[in-house]
């Protein structure tokens, strides 16, 4: 059996519908990817993971569909909250960790969307427009580092079409990339309904589709009979489809019936504690348990703790923020709806006089926004990042009787927070915490748990300011890229525009210290040293992230990019050494001129800290590259060819005599991006011999 996830088993009861409309038995339901990203920490993923593959043992499930790592392009997309972040390598470090743990328990998984799947709208059809570099750094960056290192089962074809052609029947994708070039043995399936052409699929390298469509069946038959498709492909394909079935069938033999619900449900608070995050903070919180404090706001009482759609999880239990609260102080707490988290119930007259009155008479007021279903879901795109109306009313209401204002965010995707984030004492960005999120959530306003989450995608001041806004989501013949390489803080870093809340970013209650940075080239990468110390009054947990530019580069370059990151947990005056290593390869570009992985060879300047837009540390490393020896052809510009030994003393002959011999230094910047072609007609050289000029050169190269 496959079955939706990723983040709980979705087993449905009865008989398979195909979409999800039936019932799911119960299961865990562990905080969507948008709350384990804000974790950082791949060791709780793994943990997370090994729970969710005994689950599907319990259940008789062999294979879960996820994780899905596709990039957060917008925060409009409205499944953002299946992807875990705008940055390839947090998402592919995260997602790896999530599979080994899954398939640790001999439970396979479906790697998904491959590939560009950055939206809803029209997904089914819309052609993702994206230069090579770019699909190769930012859109496959993560799927490569999850095939190779983790090495997934299975890997889910997307529904849209990449570069002109649909994903499942995309051979250069499937086959080419992924099979060739990452080495991945198992077998590709499709989306639900994504298959346009089962024989062009098959000869693409799509293993299985899904559902079975008798007519695509029918059609393999004719290919087959009239000789436009052969046996080894279709043996292929069943081969590969086989062993893994095998594989997981196998691993269900003597499988347990049940799971630990209660270890399973405590590892979801877990989980939920690091993944919420502190944006903000002016000292209001924690909060005191004798605080006199009113809730406000539905979502308090009715938790909005996954996202809509294919992956919603029927949890084993499900606890609130208001119960918890209420546990925490002794006693029930002042509480008012303010608005209706379902648009089919709406909340009668009174409501927002009924919020202001409990308001009124609190030291603080606990204000939980966010978002419903109706606003952000599988199938569909936001059309705003603003908080519904009905909800900011409520907040302005709110502020004009007490200005003790704490908000706690329930979504699923960034919201905008420009018109209040400095009239609030503090903000809370809970995301979406899974069937535990209530419990966690009180534990962090109360401080009997310290924050440490860390936001995985940027949170702009203003829905214009996204990179990708011009381009998003594109219209009837495509959706194009234009922000290349820029997406998320690359793009805001690049523009230096400035953001809400700057990706990497997440407050605690103490404080670190940052000192004694160490960076040194290795056979291996750079290896990071620094030291780290807790500064503050309280134990905590700091994310240490590393970022990497080079100067002077030949290409494009962003101004820095995540290269590495790890955490550590310390003491009140403690500190600790902690060691970061960046791969070789995580410092190479996508060279389309040579198709291939290049790593420059360069000063390399590592800068360290708590987020990508506070770095206090920062220091330089040579870094011997791999750059190919390229030979010099009558294409090349004379700034590429004067790098190549012996061509300087070749351009004194082919210049001499002509105006160009002894140019002042205007006119040979000038010069520098001219091909050799045009020089060659300026100085009346036949082509024939100074081709021969640049193969002898090359020879000596």
């Amino acid at each position: 059996m496959l079955t939706d996830g990723p983040h709980g088993v979705r087993k449905q009861a009865g008989s398979s519908d195909h979409v999800g409309i039936n019932d799911s038995v119960p299961a865990t339901c562990f905080p969507p990817a948008v709350g384990l990203a804000s974790t950082w920490n791949p060791a709780l993923l793994t943990e997370v993971g090994n729970a969710l593959g005994e689950e599907c043992r319990a259940l008789k499930v062999g294979v879960l569909l996820g994780p899905g790592l596709n990039i957060k392009r917008s925060p409009l997309c409205g499944r953002n909250f299946e992807y875990f972040s705008e940055d390839p390598y947090v998402a592919g470090e995260l997602a790896a960790a999530l599979v080994k743990g899954i398939q640790s328990q001999g439970i396979g998984t479906s790697v998904k969307h491959f590939a560009a799947n950055n939206q809803e709208t029209d997904r089914m059809r819309r052609d993702s427009q994206v230069d090579i570099r770019t699909l190769r750094e930012i859109y496959l960056r993560g799927f490569q580092k999850v095939v190779t290192s983790a090495k997934p089962w299975t890997v889910m074809c997307s529904y849209n079409k990449v570069n002109g052609t649909h994903a499942s029947e995309n051979h250069w994708l499937l086959t080419e990339v992924l099979r060739d070039e990452w080495g991945f043995d198992g077998f590709v399936m499709s989306d639900w309904g994504a298959v346009q052409d089962r024989v062009r699929a098959l000869k693409a390298g799509l293993d299985l589709e899904m559902p079975a469509q008798a007519s695509h069946e029918a059609g393999v038959v004719a290919a087959f009979d009239a000789g436009e498709i052969d046996q080894k492909t279709i043996d292929t394909a069943y081969a590969r489809v086989e062993r893994i079935l095998k594989l997981a069938l196998a691993s269900l033999e003597g499988a347990p019936d049940t799971f630990d619900v209660d270890a399973h449900h405590a590892l979801a608070r877990k989980a939920a504690e690091q993944s919420i995050v502190l944006l903000s903070n002016d000292g209001i919180l924690p909060l005191a348990p004798d605080t006199k404090v009113a809730v406000v706001g539905e979502f308090a009482r009715t938790p909005r703790y996954q996202g809509a759609g294919s992956s919603r999880v029927n949890p084993t239990k499900l606890d609130n923020a208001l119960d918890a609260i209420a546990a925490i102080v002794g006693h029930e707490v002042p509480f008012a709806p303010g608005f209706s988290t379902n648009p089919k119930t709406p909340v009668g007259d009174g409501a927002l006089d009924e919020a202001v009155a409990v308001a009124r008479d609190a030291d603080v007021v606990l204000a939980f926004l966010g978002l419903g279903e109706s606003h952000e879901s599988e199938g569909f795109d936001r059309t705003t990042c603003d908080l519904p109306p009905e909800q900011l009313e409520v907040l302005e209401g709110i502020l004009a009787v007490n200005a003790n204002v704490v908000v706690v965010l329930s979504n699923g995707s960034s919201v905008i927070v420009t018109s209040f984030k400095d009239r609030v004492r503090a903000i809370v960005e809970g995301w979406l915490l899974g069937q535990a999120g209530g419990p966690a959530t009180a534990d962090v306003l109360y401080g009997n748990v310290n924050p440490s989450g860390k936001i995985t995608e940027t949170i702009p001041y203003r829905l214009e300011d996204v990179p990708s806004y011009v381009n998003f989501p594109g219209d009837t013949t495509g959706v194009r890229y234009g922000e290349g390489l820029f997406v998320g803080y690359r793009g805001y870093d690049a523009t230096r525009t400035e953001v809400a809340y700057p990706f990497g970013h997440g407050l605690s209650y103490t404080t670190f210290g940052y000192s004694d940075l160490a960076v040194s080239a290795t056979g291996e990468g750079i290896s990071v040293a620094v030291t780290v110390t807790n500064t503050g009054s309280r134990a905590g947990r700091e994310v240490v992230q590393a970022y990497v530019s080079i100067a002077d580069s030949a290409v494009v370059r962003v101004p820095r990019e995540l290269k590495g990151f790890t955490d550590v947990t310390l003491e009140p005056g403690a500190s600790s050494t902690v060691e970061i290593t960046i791969p070789t390869e995580e410092l190479a570009f996508w060279s389309v001129a040579d198709e291939a992985w290049v790593v420059e060879t360069g000063r390399y300047t590592v800068a360290v800290g708590s987020s990508s837009r506070d770095l206090p540390l920062s220091a330089a490393v040579g870094v011997t590259g791999n750059e190919p020896v390229r030979a010099v052809t009558v294409e090349s510009t004379i700034r590429e060819a004067m790098a190549v030994p012996g061509f300087p003393e070749l351009m004194a002959q082919m210049t001499a005599g002509l105006p160009f011999d002894g140019a002042d230094d205007e006119m040979a910047k000038m010069m520098l991006d001219t091909p050799l072609s045009a020089l060659i007609g300026f100085a009346g050289i036949p082509l024939e011999q100074v081709e021969a000029m640049l193969a002898g050169l090359n020879a000596r190269a």
